[in-house]
């Protein structure tokens, strides 16, 4: 019996390839991780790490059990999961359609649709917050139709900050998500449309009996991606708001890098970070749920 003496090179070659990417992969995200569940069960006595972490068990986790912001944060979380993602996952749908029509000017179209989303967030978020101020344009328009004598405290009232920053989030990633839900519908064969025109499925009929059904994949999609990014949203947050009034716009996120840099409470920020893995690993698996479902055909 022969041995192909070839086998094992050939085997090992394409991990070989893979070497320097997972080792950068290693440095920069598994062992940083590593380190912060570690933490999460240790507390920090001296912020220059001259001195080893002291072993606290669940301290962390108790602390966090108890901790009124925090729970008020992930509810603050879970808020603008629940109203950005069924926007991000319907509208850019129907941006799609309408972009996806053969006219001329379609293409000034497109580029005007996802222009919000080449802009930095931190621009975004201080524009925005122009628009929003109190003697801003929207106040400006409210008045001059006399819709509002004194304006609306769109970032100072607690009941308004969250969803004025949300409005920000879903402005730009309008035009991203419509640029998936563009490619899923430019790979629809005309054909569907003209025999279910036959059927008497025309006009906006044909989008409900054809389109949506074909773009199921690509809305779970658009779903759960938009809900990992509404759980990790930062930037919004930290250029209009600062988390406030009365925490009322504070994320998950933006509690764990105050309790970072201003608190210097590394132990606890990591309990934190602990808790929002587990949030978007269970989204994760949902997506690879929702891909395996789909047969492959998601992007």
């Amino acid at each position: 019996m022969s041995v192909n003496r070839n086998w094992i090179p050939q085997r090992l070659t394409p991990y070989l390839f893979l070497l320097p990417a997972l080792f950068i992969l290693v440095l920069t995200v598994f062992w940083p991780a590593l380190q912060a569940f570690y933490l999460s069960f240790h507390r920090i006595e001296d912020i220059t790490f001259s001195q080893p972490p002291q072993w606290v068990g669940l301290d962390n986790f108790q602390k966090l059990q108890n901790d009124s912001v925090f729970w008020k944060t992930l509810g603050n979380t879970l808020i603008y999961l629940v109203g950005v993602v069924p926007v991000l996952a319907i509208v850019p749908l129907g941006l799609a359609i309408l972009v996806n029509q053969k006219l001329r000017v379609i293409n000034w179209f497109r580029a005007a649709y996802y222009t919000p989303v080449v802009i930095s967030t931190v621009v975004a978020g201080i524009a925005w917050r122009w628009l929003y101020a109190e003697n801003g344009l929207l106040n400006q328009l409210l008045q001059y139709f006399h819709l509002s004598k004194e304006g609306i405290p769109w970032l100072t009232s607690p009941n308004l900050a969250l969803f004025s920053v949300m409005a920000v989030t879903v402005w730009k990633g309008l035009g991203y998500y419509m640029v998936i839900y563009l490619a899923g519908l430019q790979s629809i064969p005309a054909d569907v449309y003209e025999a279910a025109a036959i059927d008497g499925s025309d006009g906006i009929r044909k989008h409900w009996d054809i389109t949506v059904p074909l773009m199921k994949p690509y809305i779970a999609l658009v779903a759960i991606i938009s809900a990992i990014s509404a759980t990790k949203v930062f930037d919004e947050v930290q250029v209009m708001t600062q988390g406030q009034p009365l925490n009322s716009s504070k994320t998950i996120v933006y509690y764990l890098y105050e309790q970072v840099f201003p608190n210097l409470e590394y132990s606890y920020a990591c309990t934190i970070g602990l808790v929002l893995f587990l949030l978007i690993l269970g989204l994760s698996i949902v997506r690879l749920l929702v891909s395996k479902q789909g047969g492959g055909a998601l992007p």
